[in-house]
């Protein structure tokens, strides 16, 4: 399916990308430089890889030739799947997205994570993001005394 004008994005890696302007505007920060006449040729975008580039774009892609209804549940079946993805991989799409300024796939990585942090213990966040503890036991001892309501 094609919107009209034709933008090229270029990756920090060099390698470039033609997407339709409806599908680059779904960035904010692509569609800005659009806007501001800076589409002519290859938008540099320094701080996105070649493969999380095509990684959003494929969001994109989807969100632009899909109805926005909320209760779209093809959508957000979609969705679910897209992030169903290891940690490393997940964390450069919101980097991204971020970066991109492409709140709803923020919104949605970011979501991800917050439900892989839900309902554990800290022993279990640290487990899950492979975070050192840093703490002496006399100085997480003191954490959660300052902090009781936290762990209630």
């Amino acid at each position: 399916m094609s919107y009209g004008r034709k933008i090229t994005l270029k990756s920090s890696d060099g390698e470039t990308f033609e997407v339709d302007e409806a599908v680059g505007s779904e960035s904010q920060t692509i569609k800005h430089m659009i806007e501001d006449d800076c589409a002519d040729n290859a938008i540099p975008l320094p701080n996105v890889t070649s493969k999380m580039l095509s990684k959003v774009i494929e969001y994109c892609k989807k969100h632009v030739e899909t109805p926005k209804p909320d209760d779209n549940d093809e959508l957000k079946a979609w969705d679910a799947d897209f992030v169903k993805v290891d940690q490393a991989t997940l964390f450069d799409i919101i980097l991204a997205a971020n970066y991109l300024n492409i709140n709803s796939l923020l919104d949605l990585t970011c979501q991800t994570v917050a439900d892989m942090i839900k309902d554990k213990t800290p022993e279990e966040i640290r487990k899950t993001f492979h975070i050192k503890n840093d703490f002496t036991p006399e100085a997480e001892e003191e954490v959660r005394k300052e902090n009781q309501w936290a762990f209630e």
